[in-house]
C-alpha cells in the first residue's frame, strides 16, 4: 500500500511539472509560442471559454508564408479518466486564424486560437496538455502546451522568509504554506500533495506529501528544508523594440546578410553584491516600434550573448535561461566557450520585444541548476512562487487540483 501511494504521488509531481513548464516546440520552423495564463478556473462544473479572462490565448509563428494545416487536441495527464469524462464537445479542432507577416526581412505566418471554446470544453480539474500537430497526423507534432484547471476548494496562505533553516539572510529563501481544508471531506492528510515552483521553472519544483503539523481543518508545511530555494539574482533584461536604435541592455543593432542582429552588452560574473533591478521573473513580451500589429510586423533578429571568462567550466554546462527558451535546457540555449576570445557565447533567433534571462549552470554530478556560478544568489531577490494543492480522495480515479496561489518574495 505504501509503495502504491509513493507511485501515485510521484506521478502527481511529474504531471504537475509537465503542465507547469511544458511550452515546447518540436520544429525549428515554429517560433515564439506564447500562452496567456496557464491556470483556468472550473466554474459551475465547466470551463467553456465564454470568459476571455478564463481562456488560454495561444499563438505561434511558422517561419514561411506557406499555409500549413494545423490541428490541436487536449489530453488530461491522468490515466484514470477517458476523454469523454473530462472533455465536452469535439476531441480535435483545426487552427484557421492566421496572418502572413508584413514587410519583414524574414517571412513568417502568425497563427492564433483560443481554448476552451464553443467546440471544446473541460469539465474536470487537473493537469492538461494541448497538442498541436500538422496535416491531421498526431505523429507530426509541432508544439505542446501544458496548463491547469483548478476547482478552488481550499484557502492557501504562502509566505517567503529569508531566515531559513540552514542560514540567516544568505543565499536562500524558504517558503511556508498553510492549507485550509475545511471545504474538503478529508479523511487522511496523505490525500493532499503540495507542489511549489519558482519562476515557472521546470528544474526546481518541490513536492511535499507530509505536513509539518496537522490541525483541525488546516495542514501546515513550515520549517521544511525541502521548501528552501536558491534565491538567485534578478534577471538580466534587453529591449529589442527597434531595428534602428539600441534599446536597454543592447550594445548595437545592425543589418547583415539580410538579417537584423542585436549585440547585447557583455555580462559579468557577479562579484557578490546584490543590486536590485526590476524584472519580470523570466517572462517576455513581443513589441516593435513603428508597427500597427507587432504579431505580424515585428522582425526576427539574431541576438548575441557574450559572457567574458578566462577559462570554461569543466564540471558542467552553462545555459541562458528564461521563458524565451521555455525554461528548458537544451542545445538551443546551451552556451559555447571560445578559447581565443575567452568568453562564453550564444546566438539565437528571437522576435522583437523585451526579454528577461539568467545564466544557469548545471553541474555534471548533480544536474541541479544553480545561478551561483555567474549571477550569484541572494536572499533579497524577488521571485515568484506558485503553490499547487492536489487532492486524491480515497477511491478517486484522478488527482483534483483544488487550489493554486502565487506569492512574490519582497
Amino acid at each position: 500500500m505504501k509503495k502504491f501511494g509513493f507511485i501515485v504521488l510521484f506521478f502527481v509531481l511529474a504531471q504537475c511539472l509537465c503542465a507547469q513548464t511544458c511550452v515546447r516546440t518540436y520544429k525549428e520552423q515554429i517560433r515564439t509560442l506564447r500562452v496567456e495564463r496557464k491556470v483556468l478556473v472550473l466554474d459551475n462544473g465547466v470551463v467553456d471559454g465564454s470568459d476571455p479572462d478564463n481562456t488560454l490565448h495561444i499563438s505561434f509563428d511558422e517561419m514561411s508564408h506557406d499555409v500549413h494545416f494545423y490541428t490541436y487536441t487536449v489530453e488530461m495527464l491522468s490515466d484514470g479518466l477517458t476523454s469523454g469524462e473530462y472533455l465536452k464537445g469535439f476531441t480535435t479542432k483545426d487552427i484557421t486564424d492566421y496572418e502572413h507577416s508584413i514587410n519583414t526581412s524574414r517571412e513568417y505566418t502568425h497563427y492564433r486560437f483560443d481554448f476552451p471554446n464553443e467546440d471544446m470544453q473541460l469539465t474536470k480539474s487537473g493537469a492538461y496538455r494541448l497538442l498541436i500537430y500538422e496535416d491531421g497526423n498526431v505523429d507530426k507534432m509541432v508544439a505542446k502546451i501544458g496548463f491547469y484547471v483548478v476547482e478552488p476548494m481550499v484557502q492557501i496562505d504562502a509566505r517567503v522568509r529569508y531566515n531559513t533553516d540552514i542560514e540567516f539572510n544568505g543565499r536562500y529563501q524558504q517558503v511556508d504554506v498553510d492549507v485550509n481544508t475545511a471545504a474538503l471531506d478529508l479523511r487522511d492528510p496523505k490525500e493532499i500533495t503540495v507542489i511549489v515552483t519558482q519562476n515557472n521553472r521546470m528544474d526546481n519544483g518541490v513536492e511535499i506529501t507530509r505536513p509539518t503539523f496537522v490541525e483541525p481543518n488546516r495542514l501546515r508545511y513550515i520549517n521544511n528544508k525541502d521548501l528552501i530555494f536558491e534565491g538567485g539574482n534578478e534577471y538580466h533584461h534587453f529591449d529589442a523594440f527597434s531595428c534602428f536604435y539600441a534599446g536597454y541592455g543592447i550594445d548595437r543593432v545592425f543589418h547583415e546578410n539580410g538579417d537584423y542582429h542585436v549585440a547585447l552588452f557583455p555580462n559579468e560574473i557577479s562579484q557578490g553584491q546584490y543590486i536590485h533591478e526590476y524584472d519580470s521573473d523570466g517572462r517576455f513580451v513581443v513589441n516593435a516600434e513603428r508597427t500597427n500589429d507587432s504579431d505580424t510586423e515585428a522582425e526576427y533578429m539574431w541576438v548575441h550573448w557574450i559572457l567574458p571568462m578566462d577559462k570554461p567550466f569543466f564540471d558542467g554546462a552553462l545555459y541562458v535561461g528564461g521563458d524565451l527558451f521555455n525554461n528548458e535546457m537544451n542545445l538551443r540555449n546551451r552556451m559555447e566557450y571560445d578559447n581565443e576570445a575567452k568568453c562564453y557565447w550564444l546566438t539565437a533567433l528571437v522576435k522583437q520585444g523585451g526579454y528577461d534571462y539568467q545564466y544557469w549552470f548545471v553541474p555534471k554530478d548533480t544536474q541541479k541548476t544553480t545561478t551561483q556560478r555567474v549571477d550569484g544568489s541572494y536572499w533579497q531577490t524577488e521571485n515568484t512562487y506558485t503553490v499547487y494543492v492536489w487532492w486524491r480522495p480515497f477511491g478517486s480515479r484522478y488527482d483534483r487540483l483544488v487550489g493554486v496561489t502565487t506569492t512574490i518574495s519582497r
